[in-house]
C-alpha cells in the first residue's frame, strides 16, 4: 500500500467528487472491491468519503451515500458534484443501473439528487431526476458538475454524454443545463463539441482571473484529463499547445479549491495482474496534483506543498552537484545504491545545446541495469517513461506515457520525483507525469546523459520523519535478530 497517496485497504480508489469546507477537502470516491474484478465487473458501489487537510493524513468516514438496491436506478452511484447551498449541501449524482434497465428500455444513466446538513449524513430526494434528452445516448449521461453562475443568477450544471448512435463514433461532448432551484433544470444544449472524442467524462468548470477553464477526461484518444480555456462561458474553447496535465496513468481529474490553491484529485490506475506489459484497470489511488496558473493563461501542475513539506522532513542523503558529458554515446552517474519506498528526490538540471537525452533510472539491477527511467529528449521535446532495456521486446506498455517537454534552451529546470511505493510521480519544473511500475529488478538510483552535457544540481534525497524512524527501527530489529 501506498504512504501519501491515498487508498482505503482492500479498495481500489475511483471517480472522486470533492469539496472545500471549514478547512478540510471531502473526498466523496467510489470504492471498488474487485469483486469479482474491475469495474464493469465489480460489486455495485456508492460513494464513500475520505476527508483531509494536507493530502498527507486521510480519515476514513466510510460510505456517504449508500447504493440502491439492484433493480433500482441508482444500482450504482456514478459520479457528480457537491455544492453548498445556503445552510445545506446538494449532491447532484448519477444513477445507473447495470443489469436491468437497459435491457428494459430505460436510460440505464439519469442524473438524482442527495441532501446533507454536514457532508457526512446523506438523505436521497426525489428532486431533479434529469434524464437522458433526445438525440443522446441514454446510456452514456453522466459525471454532472454544478457551479453557482453569479454573472446571471442561476446554477448552471454541466455533463459528459455523446449523441445517440455507434459507440465508436466521436460524438462526445459536454452538455448544459440551467436553474435557480436544482429542482427544475433548463436544458441549453452542448457546451462543447468538439466532435473529437467518443465521449466526456468528469467534466469541471472554474474560473481564475480572466479565463474560464473547462476541464474533460476523455478514453477514445489519450485516456487522461485536457482543458479548454475560454473569456467566456459561451466560448469558444481555445486549446494551448499542451492540453492535458499528465499522461495515461492519470485519469477522472476534478479540481477543488481552497479559495487560495487549487488542486487535481485523480487517480493513478493499476494494471490487469500488476504486469507492466498489460493493460490498465478502472480505479486504483489517489495522486493529487496543486494547479499552477501560468502567466500566459495556460496550467501547469505542482506537488502540493503539505505533501512537498512532509517528505521532506528527514534527508536520507545529499550529492553534490556534477557534470555529466560524452558526445557520442552514455555517461552515468550512480546517486544511491537504494531509495526508500516512499521518497522525494530533488534536483535541477541544465542541458548543453544539443544533448539528445537525459534519463531518470530507478528500480535498478546494478549487475544488468536493468529498471526504469523518466526519459527528457531535448531534441524532441518529450518526457517519457519506460523500462530500461526494453528487451526482449514489450517489457512495459507506455503508451501515451509521455508529456510534451523543453529543456532545450539552456535553463536551468527543477525535478522533483516522488515514489510512493509502485507509483512514481516526476515534476520537471510545472510538467508531470505520473507511471505506475510493477516488477522493479533492484534499487539503485542513477542519471545519466546520452549525446551531449548537463550539469547537475545537488540530488537530494528525502523523506518523512515518520518513515525515516520506522525504516530505523526496521534495521536495528533486523541487526538485532
Amino acid at each position: 500500500m501506498p504512504d501519501i497517496y491515498y487508498q482505503h485497504p482492500n479498495t481500489w480508489f475511483g471517480d472522486c467528487m470533492p469539496i472545500h469546507h471549514d478547512g478540510a477537502f471531502y473526498l466523496f470516491h467510489q470504492r471498488d472491491l474487485r469483486n469479482p474484478g474491475p469495474l464493469p465487473d465489480c460489486e455495485p458501489f456508492g460513494w464513500a468519503l475520505a476527508r483531509t487537510t494536507d493530502f498527507v493524513t486521510y480519515e476514513d468516514l466510510g460510505d456517504a451515500i449508500v447504493r440502491g438496491g439492484d433493480h433500482d436506478q441508482d444500482q450504482f452511484i456514478y459520479a457528480g458534484s457537491v455544492i453548498r447551498v445556503a445552510d445545506k449541501f446538494v449532491a447532484m449524482y448519477t444513477g445507473y443501473n447495470r443489469d436491468h434497465f437497459e435491457a428494459e428500455g430505460k436510460p440505464s444513466q439519469v442524473l438524482m439528487i442527495a441532501e446533507s446538513d454536514d457532508l457526512i449524513n446523506w438523505t436521497k430526494t426525489n428532486k431533479a431526476v434529469v434524464a437522458p434528452q433526445d438525440g443522446y445516448d441514454p446510456d452514456d449521461w453522466r459525471d454532472p458538475w454544478v457551479i453557482w453562475d453569479g454573472d446571471n443568477s442561476q446554477y448552471l450544471m454541466i455533463l459528459g454524454a455523446r449523441k445517440a448512435g455507434p459507440k465508436a463514433q466521436a460524438t462526445g461532448c459536454t452538455v448544459a443545463f440551467t436553474s435557480t432551484d436544482l429542482e427544475n433544470w433548463t436544458f441549453e444544449g452542448d457546451f462543447w463539441a468538439p466532435g473529437l472524442y467518443t465521449m466526456h467524462e468528469m467534466p469541471d468548470l472554474y474560473r481564475e482571473g480572466e479565463w474560464w477553464y473547462h476541464l474533460v477526461t476523455e478514453y477514445s484518444e489519450k485516456s487522461k484529463t485536457i482543458y479548454r480555456r475560454s473569456r467566456s462561458l459561451r466560448g469558444p474553447w481555445e486549446a494551448p499547445a499542451d492540453d492535458a496535465f499528465d499522461g495515461r496513468a492519470y485519469y477522472a481529474a476534478r479540481s477543488v479549491s481552497d479559495g487560495e490553491h487549487r488542486y487535481l484529485v485523480g487517480w493513478v490506475p493499476t494494471r490487469w495482474d500488476n504486469d507492466d506489459t498489460k493493460g490498465w484497470q478502472w480505479g486504483g489511488t489517489l495522486v493529487v496534483h496543486e494547479v499552477v496558473h501560468r502567466a500566459d493563461g495556460t496550467l501547469g501542475t505542482k506537488a502540493p506543498d503539505t505533501v512537498h513539506e512532509h517528505l521532506t522532513q528527514h534527508t536520507v542523503s545529499t550529492v553534490p552537484g556534477f557534470t555529466l558529458d560524452r558526445t557520442d554515446g552514455l555517461i552515468e552517474r550512480v546517486i544511491a545504491d537504494s531509495l526508500p519506498t516512499t521518497a522525494l528526490i530533488s534536483t535541477t538540471v541544465r542541458a548543453e545545446p544539443g544533448t539528445r537525452s537525459i534519463a531518470i533510472r530507478f528500480g535498478e539491477d546494478p549487475e544488468t541495469q536493468a529498471g526504469y527511467q523518466f526519459l527528457l529528449r531535448p531534441a524532441d521535446g518529450r518526457l517519457e517513461f519506460d523500462k530500461r532495456p526494453n528487451w526482449p521486446w514489450g517489457q512495459f506498455d507506455n503508451r501515451d506515457l509521455d508529456r510534451p517537454l523543453q529543456v532545450n534552451d539552456g535553463a536551468e529546470h527543477t525535478l522533483t520525483l516522488i515514489i510512493d511505493d509502485s507509483i512514481a510521480t516526476l515534476y520537471v519544473d510545472d510538467v508531470a507525469l505520473n507511471v505506475r511500475f510493477n516488477a522493479p529488478l533492484g534499487t539503485q538510483f542513477a542519471i545519466d546523459v546520452t549525446d551531449g552535457a548537463v550539469a547537475v544540481g545537488d540530488v537530494i534525497i528525502s523523506t518523512s520523519s515518520s518513515l525515516a524512524a520506522a525504516a530505523l527501527a526496521s534495521a536495528a530489529g533486523a541487526t538485532t535478530a
